[in-house]
């Protein structure tokens, strides 16, 4: 098994973050994608609904995954919602994914959250069959809709 350091990252790692990024653009061929400047991620990393956890393989941020934390007005605890995850793919299939999945649910559950959840896009097979290999409670077949604003 890869060795692998896990940890969240605090208001000082703008420079990981802006790496993790890097990652998804990577990962997701983002092309074309404009960058927000640094003051935004810096200001992004002291708020308290969101979480950026890197996994670091070979000195260096190899995958990561961002959460949003959703307040309830169900339930006094909140809920999480991993946002993006990625792997670079020379570091895939060696169970990094899994471990980011793990560590967040822990970190969750011992902070008293209700639910951990995220979505994948039905033509996305791989990662369908990535998020139904890390043992979900539950899966449910939903149609996303979103609205486009100005900018």
């Amino acid at each position: 098994m890869l060795e692998t350091e896990i940890q969240i990252l605090q208001h000082g790692n703008v420079d990981e973050l802006n790496q993790l990024i890097s990652v998804f653009e990577n990962v997701f061929e983002m092309e074309s994608y404009k960058r927000p400047n640094l003051s935004h991620l810096q200001n992004l990393l002291l708020k308290d609904n969101f979480l950026a956890i890197i996994a670091k393989a070979d000195n260096k941020i190899v995958a990561g995954l961002t959460v949003y934390v959703l307040e309830q007005y169900y339930s006094e605890k909140p809920l999480a919602y991993i946002y993006d995850l990625a792997v670079l793919r020379e570091y895939q299939r060696k169970g990094i994914g899994k471990r980011l999945i793990e560590f967040t649910n822990t970190y969750c559950r011992q902070n008293g959250f209700e639910e951990v959840f995220v979505q994948a896009d039905k033509v996305d097979a791989y990662a369908i069959d990535f998020y139904r290999s890390t043992n979900p409670a539950n899966e449910e077949q939903v149609v996303h809709f979103y609205y486009k604003l100005n900018g």
